[in-house]
């Protein structure tokens, strides 16, 4: 940062000279120096406007190839710290050829550990050493059958099962399995009858070895579990404080001392997760924003049910085509192949798009296809503040540099 500050003042210094009378020389020598001031000057901005949000970076060499893919549950503070301090080792070697950044915004923190793992996996980033193919996090899995069961594993199959997470250790995963099996318990014995198994007794078992369990009373337990893992953790939280809050005042202390175990577990263990489908669908997801006559488009690439890759454009206010007819542009483009169906927000012409293109256009309603559409727009935003802000600090520096 100490580097990047002098030469931001060099070049301020040099562009005010550049407008005295008789000093054209010096225009030449700033387009000269531009290269190195200019970018620099430009990282320094970027990273005063970074998001307080979760989310991947991406650092990028001058010849715009990917060095480097990290995850954060706060953008701007991890970011910042490896320009805020001196490095070593790798860290150093890796500052010292960024020379640009990207980011992508996710909905939490969890989220944004499964895009870093899908772009890795995509780009395979030559700094990126811990997460080479074979190399994997933990998944709770949700299997499809009559009387499912739940289980960690570490590998994602094309079985129709139902995919929570990653987790960032085996040790998180447990955590949760276990506050499910507290809150939603399963079979855990053979299910013979006449005597209670000590599962059942702990209250870890639905209870088949002492009463008869038909198949919508295990459904509910599923369901009540899968609703859990989709993050929809809160209502039951408040429902375990009512019940708390009735066992004190019947003076069963030790039985609201379990459930407030049981509420802290749910705070520490669960955060909105992503779920994968067993139906590894491959679309693409548009988003937009609009700002002062400025328009911001990013198209995310789902590939094998995971985000593993986006593009995105700005348009100036003096580009007169509509949003629908530059989304038609960028699938016209040699490199830019038509996905089996485009998720796009609300306010776009399906029709329209949908006789450009000939795939089909799917406007979401709810769900996790909405929550997708809603992270693009997100994304469209975050891009077209930033640029404007950037626009706004260098006017004609960020013209040129396109």
């Amino acid at each position: 940062m100490e580097s990047m500050g002098k030469h931001f003042r060099n070049w301020e210094c040099f562009s005010l000279l550049s407008l005295l009378p008789g000093v054209k020389y010096l225009r030449t020598y700033i387009r000269f120096l531009k290269g190195s001031f200019f970018m620099e000057a430009l990282m320094k901005e970027k990273l005063n406007i970074l998001p307080e949000a979760p989310g991947c970076y991406i650092y990028k060499d001058e010849n715009g190839e990917i060095l480097y893919i990290g995850k954060s549950k706060c953008l701007k503070k991890r970011v910042r710290s490896y320009f805020n301090k001196t490095q070593i080792g790798k860290t150093a070697r890796l500052v010292r050829l960024i020379n640009d950044l990207e980011y992508i915004v996710t909905d939490s923190e969890k989220e944004a550990l499964l895009l870093e793992m899908s772009l890795i996996h995509t780009y395979k980033p030559p700094f990126n050493i811990q997460l080479k193919d074979g190399t994997s996090y933990p998944y709770i899995k949700i299997t499809n059958e009559k009387n499912p069961i739940i289980e960690i594993v570490m590998e994602i199959k094309q079985d129709k099962a139902k995919y929570f997470g990653p987790y960032p250790n085996r040790y998180s995963a447990r955590q949760t399995m276990e506050l499910l099996q507290r809150l939603y318990p399963l079979c855990r014995c053979e299910g013979k009858l006449g005597r209670p198994c000590l599962y059942y007794q702990m209250g870890l078992c639905i209870g088949p070895c002492d009463h008869e369990v038909t198949p919508e009373m295990y459904q509910k337990q599923i369901t009540k579990i899968t609703q859990f893992l989709e993050g929809k953790a809160s209502k039951v939280k408040q429902q375990l404080k009512v019940e708390m809050k009735r066992q004190i005042e019947a003076l069963h202390f030790e039985r609201a001392a379990e459930l407030r175990d049981i509420i802290l577990a749910i705070e520490e263990t669960v955060e909105k997760q992503h779920i994968i489908f067993g139906d590894f669908s491959s679309r693409d997801i548009v988003g937009y924003s609009e700002r002062n006559g400025y328009r911001s488009f990013h198209v995310f690439f789902v590939r094998n049910g995971a985000i593993n890759g986006r593009k995105w454009g700005i348009l100036s206010p003096d580009q007169q085509q509509s949003m629908e007819e530059a989304i038609i542009a960028f699938y016209q483009q040699p490199n830019n192949m038509l996905p089996k169906e485009l998720l796009i927000p609300a306010d776009l012409d399906q029709s329209y798009l949908k006789t450009a293109l000939g795939i089909p256009i799917i406007v979401p309603k709810r769900g996790k296809k909405l929550e997708q559409v809603h992270l693009a727009n997100e994304n469209s935003s975050s891009a077209l503040h930033a640029h404007a802000h950037l626009l706004e600090k260098f006017p004609n520096g960020l013209r040129e540099a396109k």
